[in-house]
């Protein structure tokens, strides 16, 4: 008889005559009848388990028997075996079977039987003395798979008893030595477990113990470590441009990640602000081209993310990078009212310019105002034949770089022409934007004129 089916048998015996324990207890005063039949266990009356111990005894025809007394003597710690004790009844002649189910694995328990009848009882069967299986051991082979993302693999063999039921997966740290029961796994021919959301480049440790059908558990298996995958390196020399017109370029050094897979790009417009994914790219290059200002500042962080989907630090490196500002404004030296024209003379205060523009506001009255624009200057001196009387004249000029990018305005320049009640003719006398190419001649100003503070002289690239 195996001992899967010698569990069956105990299992069904315990249910079949759980109702024949009685109350009938033996007397402090007892009457012993020497005549009662005697407690004789069968040639394999013993048989043991884990949590169980069965007995078997021969029948019992005499119809004085009412019953039996058991008596049981369990460990008494450190002292070794406590001296006999009733333990349990067991009422009725006819019964031949008995489990004892509290005991513990590994212990060694005596005991003893007694019919009775009436008024007396019969003499003490021979002492029994049984010890109860060891413990179930564990799974004999287990594998932990490592260098897996954020999770751990655990793999073993499946348990050769056919009573294991599951198996409790346990886990610890080298930070922390106890264990914790972590899940546990249904069905004897499963022999795999993942554990999941874990530490980065971190170490863990799995047993295993092996959980019967009747609730015993196992002792546990071999100790088996797992290091997590480590997060990828992040890039090196991370550097952002200052002199691109309404975009700005992030470069870096490429990723030596083996399995690498994409870069991440962030942005913020503060070097501790909200950054947010702006680009997933594989090469290391990053032009952003949704600028709307120039000068428009912004700080960026790059990471690494391999194939697993695991991402490398990157909080701690940031890169500001600007579009190109604006030019500075041309520097008015001249502008004069001389007669029927205006003369305006500038200098040119940033090395970038390539071409300026002239914006004219010619006001009659309070109603009467006309704008003008005078586009792609390339000299710095400029007429403005096409004034009248009674009339105020406002000049504001620009320098514009290759990109398009426009300075701030210059210094306004205001003249008013002088009262007359003959008008000048504009047809006969029109505006000069582009005289000697640019070269200034030396002039007798008269009328009004206006001439730009030293401080915005700033020639500094001519």
């Amino acid at each position: 008889m195996n001992i899967y089916k010698s569990i069956l048998l105990f299992a069904a015996s315990m249910l079949l005559f759980s109702g024949c324990v009685g109350t009938p207890k033996p007397k402090e005063e007892t009457t012993i009848d020497a005549t009662l039949p005697i407690v004789t266990l069968t040639q394999h009356g013993v048989v043991t388990d884990m949590k169980a111990i069965g007995f078997e005894w021969k029948s019992i025809t005499d119809p004085r028997v009412q019953g039996i007394y058991i008596y049981k003597a369990a460990p008494d710690g450190d002292k070794g075996l406590g001296s006999l004790e009733y333990y349990t009844t067991i009422k009725g002649r006819f019964s031949t079977h008995y489990i004892d189910s509290d005991v513990e694995p590994s212990t060694t328990y005596n005991y003893s039987f007694k019919t009775f009848s009436k008024d007396a009882e019969g003499k003490a069967s021979k002492l029994v003395v049984v010890t109860s299986k060891k413990v179930l051991a564990s799974v004999s082979w287990i594998h932990a798979q490592t260098g897996m993302p954020r999770s751990a693999k655990i793999i073993w063999r499946p348990h050769n008893n056919e009573i294991v039921e599951s198996y409790i997966i346990e886990r610890s740290t080298l930070e922390d030595d106890e264990w914790e029961k972590l899940a546990s796994v249904e069905g004897r021919l499963r022999a795999e477990y993942i554990d999941k959301d874990l530490k980065d480049n971190y170490v863990y440790k799995y047993r295993i113990r092996a959980k019967t059908y009747n609730g015993i558990v196992s002792t546990p298996s071999a100790v088996v470590k797992v290091v997590t995958k480590a997060l990828p390196l992040g890039v090196t020399n991370i550097k952002a441009s200052n002199n691109l017109a309404k975009k700005i370029k992030v470069t870096w050094s490429p990723s030596t990640a083996k399995d690498f897979d994409l870069y991440n790009v962030y942005r913020a417009q503060s070097l501790n602000g909200d950054y947010k994914l702006v680009a997933t790219l594989h090469n290391p290059v990053y032009v952003d081209e949704d600028i709307k200002k120039d000068g428009e500042s912004h700080f960026y962080r790059v990471s690494v993310v391999d194939k697993d989907g695991l991402e490398s630090e990157h909080d701690a490196v940031s890169v500001q990078g600007m579009s190109l500002i604006k030019l500075n404004p041309p520097a008015i030296f001249n502008a004069s009212l001389d007669g029927n024209k205006i003369e305006i003379v500038w200098g040119r205060s940033d090395p970038r310019t390539k071409s300026y523009i002239i914006r004219r506001k010619e006001q009659q009255g309070w109603f009467d105002t006309k704008v003008e624009e005078y586009k792609n200057l390339t000299n710095t001196h400029f007429i403005d034949n096409r004034i009248v009387n009674n009339a105020t004249y406002t000049y504001v000029i620009y320098a514009v770089d290759k990109n398009g990018i426009v300075s701030q305005p210059s210094i306004e320049i205001k003249l008013k022409t002088q009262e007359s009640d003959k008008l000048i003719d504009p047809q006969e006398n029109p505006v000069d934007a582009n005289p000697n190419a640019g070269k200034v001649a030396p002039t007798k100003h008269r009328g009004t004129s206006v001439v730009a503070p030293t401080e915005d002289l700033d020639m500094s690239g001519l």
